[in-house]
């Protein structure tokens, strides 16, 4: 059997933290910012985990992680 691949785009976006949950960026941040509120890009830094219904697609985007 030949490799399995993994999707490129997914590893870029995605981190599998050693407890099996999964870790990703925050959305809503890249553009369009001045009609947010300070507040609220402020509470958008950092990152957050992805819903647990998420992860069993996610980590077979990823089959090594």
């Amino acid at each position: 059997m030949p490799k399995m691949k993994t999707k490129k785009s997914a590893s870029k976006r995605f981190v599998v933290r050693p407890g099996g949950t999964v870790k990703r960026g925050q959305a809503f941040k890249r553009h369009i910012l001045t009609k947010k509120t300070t507040k609220n890009k402020r509470q958008l830094r950092g990152s957050t985990a992805v819903n647990p219904v998420d992860v069993p697609m996610i980590k077979s985007l990823l089959p090594y992680a």
